[in-house]
């Protein structure tokens, strides 16, 4: 049996952004199509407890979640270009995500599609409508594909990796238009990313996750400053830091590759690749709070891992 996910837990708050951090293959998106309920047809969620402002997601009928998915929390996904339909204009697509969820007349849903095309930087958007997806280009869809979640005005959005394939001054915008949104509308902030520099920048959480686990929780500022975990480590030192990376020398690495998660599992993932490997790292490990929320699953006393 694959265990592609196991024992994690964290909580959004309003207007608040949680950085979900990773390798390809740890688990992240699979974890944000679990909260969806879009978990592919043989896969199996379980969980102790699952709720959107008071909701339980867990008990949900598939009709209840289908309400809920686009009127109360939303996904922007990885490619913008297979998330919309060919066949529609973006007029349609967008009005069709509000007529679905709110009693409104078409004339209304349209008004809302051009406000909020406006919102996310497109200019010329009463033509933009009219346009289908093959007609734009990639940073345009993914703002279309932000414009479409805001629609219902959502209380949480997830966004899988929403900057992928974008140039940087792109990516840029998109991160910033993000978290103007996320202050401005008061909503929380999943994002999904590989990419530390993006974290840095826009999250006040943290969670860092490997081979289906959360290794390591905290505040932004927490886990920057003081990373607890080897593996977070790891992905720090595979970063240039600007004034503290020479010119020409060597970034980090972390040797070996995610391991399987098919079968029985036990003891920290990270072990197999872990330079700080050592008897106990086979049992269950729990995630261990070290100071005010910043957590981490390993068995290291704090100061060696800091000294490592």
């Amino acid at each position: 049996m694959l265990h592609p996910v196991r024992s994690v837990s964290f909580s959004v708050n309003r207007a608040e952004t949680l950085c979900i951090v990773g390798e390809s293959g740890c688990g992240k998106s699979l974890t944000a199509l679990a909260l969806m309920g879009l978990l592919p047809r043989r896969a199996v969620r379980s969980a102790k407890r699952l709720t959107l402002d008071g909701i339980d997601l867990i008990g949900a009928s598939q009709a209840q979640m289908s309400s809920l998915r686009g009127s109360r929390m939303a996904m922007i996904f990885q490619e913008p270009m297979t998330s919309l339909n060919p066949a529609y204009t973006i007029g349609n697509q967008l009005e069709e995500m509000l007529l679905r969820h709110r009693k409104v007349t078409r004339r209304e849903a349209r008004e809302r599609a051009l406000y909020l095309l406006e919102k996310v930087g497109i200019t010329a958007a009463a033509s933009r409508l009219k346009q289908y997806p093959h007609q734009l280009s990639g940073g345009l869809r993914q703002r279309v594909m932000i414009a479409m979640v805001l629609m219902c005005g959502p209380d949480l959005i997830i966004a899988d990796e929403p900057t992928t394939a974008l140039d940087v001054t792109i990516q840029a915008q998109i991160l910033l238009l993000l978290a103007e949104l996320r202050r401005e509308l008061g909503m929380g902030l999943v994002l999904i990313t590989h990419d530390l520099g993006i974290v840095a920048r826009i999250a006040d959480q943290v969670a860092v996750m490997y081979a289906g686990e959360i290794v390591e929780q905290g505040t932004a500022a927490e886990v920057f400053r003081a990373p607890l975990h080897p593996y977070t480590r790891g992905l720090m030192a595979c970063i240039p830091v600007p004034g503290k990376v020479a010119r020409g020398s060597h970034l980090g690495s972390i040797p070996g590759m995610v391991p399987s998660l098919i079968g029985d599992l036990s003891g920290c993932g990270f072990r197999e690749r872990c330079g700080f490997r050592r008897a106990g790292c086979e049992a269950a490990i729990e995630l261990r709070t070290a100071a005010g929320e910043h957590a981490r699953r390993c068995i290291l006393p704090t100061v060696t891992v800091l000294s490592a």
